[in-house]
């Protein structure tokens, strides 16, 4: 099968997202700066789901540029990853309206494990189909950042029981580590060109 649709379908669903997080800000009535304060938790929460809305299409990006088949269950753990990742904005809400608070940095924390679940699952089809020499079982080498994500959500989680802030540093240490460039499928489709 044809990898375009599946492209096509995830960009779509991604950008829409990205809409209905942006949306959840709400804009103050009055004009001061002032009045911008009950919002910041908010736009705070945007801020770091766009990135990792970002991060999971970029990485998403690059992985599919590697495919040169999909099979059915490729098409399916793509949805799976679309699902968990649809997510997101209702966690998003939730944390920036209770300001951070214990449960509702927990759940964000349990979407953010299931996408990183989602997406190895997504991972692991595709070198199944794709073979231990292919393109993206050489670029993805001991995936050091994908082994170390969700040891640092679930301690997210933990750390939430006690205080939601401490939560979100695990939460916002992930989304620093894949903010740093990564070239290993970049540098790996330059040397196979």
């Amino acid at each position: 099968m044809n990898k375009t649709r599946l492209e096509a379908f995830s960009d779509g669903v991604l950008a829409i997202i990205i809409t209905i997080m942006v949306l959840e800000i709400k804009v103050p009535h009055e004009v001061s700066f002032s009045a911008l304060k009950p919002i910041l938790p908010v736009f705070l929460s945007y801020v770091l789901s766009f990135i990792y809305v970002g991060i999971y299409w970029n990485n998403h990006h690059h992985m599919l540029h590697t495919v040169k088949q999909i099979s059915g269950g490729i098409l399916w753990a793509n949805l799976h990853l679309l699902f968990w990742l649809s997510m997101i904005p209702f966690a998003t809400a939730w944390i920036g309206e209770n300001h951070f608070a214990p449960i509702p940095m927990m759940l964000y924390g349990i979407v953010l494990l299931l996408c990183a679940l989602a997406y190895f699952i997504l991972q692991y089809l595709i070198l199944k189909k794709h073979g231990p020499d292919s393109v993206l079982s050489k670029a993805i080498g001991n995936d050091s950042k994908g082994k170390l994500s969700p040891v640092f959500y679930i301690l997210g989680i933990i750390a939430s029981n006690y205080n939601g802030l401490i939560a979100g540093a695990f939460y916002v240490l992930v989304a620093i580590m894949w903010l740093i460039p990564d070239k290993r499928i970049e540098r790996i489709l330059d040397h196979s060109e």
